[in-house]
């Protein structure tokens, strides 16, 4: 097995995703980790901090449980189906509703607890709207997406890492690109985000791939005004089919 740790069909697959991306828009960053062997891939855009969209949305989730938790908050059953929402179909309403009612008086509530999931590098972006910080205008590096990601599969507890597991299978139609791409019996689960910012678009999806989501995945394609929607879309997608299609 070569050294990263990943065997000799994964290393080509690397090799084709860097391929494929020469000819892309935009810059991507990657992250694949395998939580069995511990061996992690990262490509040259992996530290580049991006705007989250609403990927970050998985860490309000998170935040939201782990307040609950330790008795700081009390979810009602209108919180729950915000976040439902906000997994389901990255209802943007239903996150700034759950920001307006949870980030303190200053903001800062949800910002304060990010870096402890793995959000080390996350930085809110000033300048735009009346709040600040806003869950819509922060930016982060792919790494720190992965290192999200593999927060709620390692370090929540069974209930509540169960319960975003099941939603982030069960994504509506708008969010089933990206890690969706590895295919059924991959069994992904996947959170999207998308916004047009600094006069171009960001299509960024995160999530797992595998038995016991044994792959954890994070891309954020930063178009920067050389490619729309669409592209991004596209090109997230092929990254992960051809990271994984036929390994399972």
């Amino acid at each position: 097995m070569p050294e990263s740790g990943f065997d000799c069909d994964f290393q080509g697959r690397f090799a084709a995703v860097e391929s494929y991306l020469r000819g892309r828009p935009g810059t991507v960053g990657i992250v694949v980790r395998d939580r069995v062997t511990g061996a992690a891939w990262r490509n040259g855009h992996a530290e580049d901090l991006t705007w989250t969209a609403s990927t970050i949305k998985l860490a309000m989730v998170v935040d939201l449980y782990t307040r609950q938790r330790s008795g700081k908050l009390r979810l009602s059953a209108a919180d729950h189906a915000a976040i439902d929402a906000m997994l389901h179909s990255s209802d943007d309403a239903s996150a700034t509703e759950l920001w307006t009612r949870y980030s303190g008086r200053d903001h800062w509530a949800f910002n304060h607890g990010f870096p402890g999931y793995g959000l080390t590098s996350l930085r809110p972006q000033p300048g735009f709207g009346k709040v600040f910080p806003y869950w819509g205008f922060q930016k982060c590096t792919t790494t720190d997406l992965e290192r999200l990601v593999s927060y709620v599969l390692t370090d929540l507890p069974d209930t509540e890492r169960s319960a975003i597991v099941d939603r982030m299978r069960a994504v509506g139609p708008n969010q089933q690109w990206g890690v969706w791409a590895a295919g059924a019996a991959a069994r992904p689960g996947v959170k999207a985000g998308w916004s047009d910012e600094e006069g171009g678009s960001v299509m960024n999806s995160i999530g797992f791939v595998g038995p016991q989501e044994r792959y954890t995945v994070a891309i954020m394609n930063n178009l920067a005004g050389r490619g729309r929607q669409e592209d991004g879309r596209t090109t997230v997608s092929e990254v992960v089919r051809l990271l994984f299609d036929g390994r399972f």
